[in-house]
């Protein structure tokens, strides 16, 4: 595995993902600026790796700031965060990581602004660890629902450059193949960026388990001739009743496989569970540069001038669609996942066995 971000000599290096498959790049940035625009253009994608971007971000923008005081660094620091929240609007992560550095800060604005500074920089480091042992926890209990021989099918990229490392549905998939399980995995290219056809199907080819590469629209077509077993997706943000936004296209995947009777699985970490928002209905969709439709790769016209364009970058997965969402603290039920707001649960007794 490659790493997707990390801090080194005081730079966070971004793996550009826009390049691949075809070149390996890694972008160098030395201000929270550089960071947030590699977020907003996709440099770096992936609800768990945005996350992490954004706290190494922070750091480097606490850096940045001029103050000799906490009474004048946390003002400064405040915009910061607010131009880094304001690059993705979907992605739960981002505000999660945000609003966990901003605590963070605040428990510790007694130490001199440079004990502070350094701080920030262990602590996004700290954040990126966690999430590559939560993937691999995640990845253990998912891999519970794969049998050996079985078929896959998923939708964008959760891989491992996706999150800080080894992935989230991918990493279910990876858990299951360390388990010694022959599995086959369907990859839907997903228009219009391809994460699927760029960067799923070669993370999986450089780990050497078998996928075949297939367009949106032939789901349906493999499922009907009992080619799927079942479907596993990743997540940007799951509302407290169990409805799911993940990458334009994962509804119809999963209407596709109520269908057909096909399970329908979604891997996240915990923090992408948003117990403040109700439902999929209050989640805002981001949308997306026309051109993503209109061009492949923002270069090559394939629709006529001036044609309207929509082209919103996520849909939303009705609870009733997933038969389980699997987490670092296990497997649940939709249905249940409200229950897990509070802290006091016994998620043991939650979980699916």
């Amino acid at each position: 595995m490659i790493p997707t971000v990390e801090w080194k000599d005081g730079i966070v290096r971004m793996l550009d993902q826009t390049k691949l498959p075809i070149e390996i790049v890694y972008n160098e940035c030395k201000d929270y600026q550089t960071v947030a625009r590699g977020i907003k253009e996709l440099w770096v994608r992936g609800a768990p790796a945005i996350g992490v971007s954004a706290a190494m971000g922070l750091a480097l923008g606490a850096r940045q700031i001029k103050a000799d005081t906490f009474e004048t660094f946390w003002p400064q620091f405040e915009e910061i965060c607010s131009h880094m929240a304001a690059t993705r609007p979907t992605a739960v992560n981002l505000f999660w990581a945000i609003d966990s550095i901003k605590r963070f800060v605040q428990q510790n604005k007694d130490k001199s602004l440079d004990t502070l500074r350094e701080m920030l920089v262990v602590e996004s480091q700290r954040m990126h660890d966690e999430d590559i042992a939560t993937n691999r926890k995640m990845g253990a209990f998912g891999a519970a629902f794969v049998a050996d021989g079985d078929n896959l099918i998923t939708h964008c990229n959760a891989g491992s450059i996706a999150t800080a490392g080894y992935g989230t549905a991918e990493g279910v998939m990876r858990a299951a193949v360390e388990a010694g399980k022959k599995i086959h995995v369907y990859v839907d290219e997903t228009r219009p960026v391809l994460q699927g056809a760029r960067l799923t199907a070669w993370e999986l080819m450089e780990e050497k388990i078998p996928c075949t590469l297939i367009t949106d629209n032939m789901a349906g077509y493999f499922m009907f001739r009992d080619m799927v077993d079942l479907a596993i997706v990743g997540a940007d943000r799951i509302a407290k009743n169990g409805d799911v936004a993940n990458k334009i296209g994962t509804y119809g995947l999963a209407v596709l496989c109520k269908e057909h009777g096909i399970p329908f699985y979604v891997a996240a970490p915990f923090s992408t569970i948003d117990f403040n928002t109700e439902s999929g209905a209050d989640i805002p969709i981001e949308e997306r540069d026309p051109r993503e439709v209109t061009h492949v790769f923002g270069k090559v016209q394939i629709a006529p001038d001036k044609v309207k364009v929509a082209n919103p970058a996520f849909d939303v997965t009705p609870a009733r669609y997933i038969t389980a969402i699997i987490t670092e603290k296990g497997a649940f039920h939709p249905r249940d996942l409200h229950k897990l707001a509070d802290p006091a649960v016994d998620t043991e007794k939650l979980r699916i066995k």
